[in-house]
């Protein structure tokens, strides 16, 4: 009998240990996909001919850019089975009033029930980057495109970018709190937090936004230096990807994950071969 139990054990512990050697190398869950800042060159211009490059290399979708042109882009990408994941638009706030660029009411139309998140980055010539001021002028204007796509599966992530009036993680998790809207969440990207946050306060900042984390975006980097530093290809660089992987890990984040690819520079299916091998590697903690 005691041989029997002890064996039953000893067959659970294995049992247990393979299941989380498989939990560990299988990835993680997160769909991966590429965002249009580093998808085109002279032979991916169109539409077509970077949704099949994203599908032959495994992505799993794009962020687009904009309202305008829509309508083709999606026709790629359902072409090709993939999702437009985000669309970058931008908005101003000023004294007078908040401002979004035209074509919110044509890109609802477009995207309705895609699940699409608008990334939003929000601007001002009169209030400095970070500063409070400008909080009851973008919270109007945010409440506003909330109800505007409160009968909608879209929602809104608000984008950190360096040098701009929302220019931090602190301030897109301080405005989203105000807003406190389902549909209004934030982005964490990688390189605004490595240029303007100085890349400080790592797992801080990932339990700060973790409540209304809608996406995040990485590349490869050095700590510091220009943007040709802080945005490589996935497999380059000095930062710690992996800890930064494991962050999300921590924090239990399964939605989007997004490759910046602003300014990198060669062949794009290169460069997105490259990054895609890197994260099936990273995604397992390799």
């Amino acid at each position: 009998m005691q041989s029997i139990l002890s064996s039953i054990c000893i067959a659970g512990l294995v049992c247990c240990g393979a299941t989380a050697i498989a939990a560990e190398t299988a990835g993680m869950p997160n769909p991966f996909f590429a965002m249009d800042t580093g998808t085109k060159d002279e032979n991916h211009q169109t539409p077509q001919a970077q949704a099949s490059m994203l599908k032959e290399l495994g992505y799993a979708g794009y962020g687009f850019t904009g309202f305008k042109e829509i309508p083709a882009m999606l026709h790629a990408l359902d072409a090709n089975n993939l999702k437009m994941f985000t669309t970058y638009i931008s908005a101003t706030v000023e004294p007078d009033g908040g401002t979004l660029e035209p074509g919110l009411e044509e890109g609802i139309t477009a995207l309705k029930g895609r699940n699409t998140i608008l990334w939003l980055t929000i601007n001002s010539k009169t209030y400095k980057p970070s500063s409070t001021d400008g909080d009851a002028i973008a919270v109007k204007m945010l409440c506003d495109i909330s109800d505007k796509l409160q009968q909608t599966s879209l929602r809104v992530a608000l984008y950190p970018h360096t040098g701009c009036w929302l220019e931090k993680v602190e301030d897109a998790v301080r405005v989203a709190k105000l807003v406190d809207r389902k549909n209004v969440g934030v982005t964490f990207n990688l390189c605004h937090w490595l240029n303007a946050g100085k890349g400080q306060n790592m797992n801080g900042l990932l339990d700060l936004a973790r409540p209304y984390l809608f996406v995040v975006t990485i590349n490869g980097a050095d700590t510091e230096g220009g943007w040709d530093r802080l945005i490589q290809t996935l497999d380059k660089g000095s930062f710690d990807l992996r800890g930064f992987l494991q962050g999300l890990r921590r924090i239990e984040y399964t939605g989007p994950i997004g490759l910046q690819g602003y300014g990198i520079k060669g062949d794009v299916h290169e460069n997105l071969k490259r990054s895609i091998t890197a994260w099936h590697k990273l995604s397992k903690g390799r």
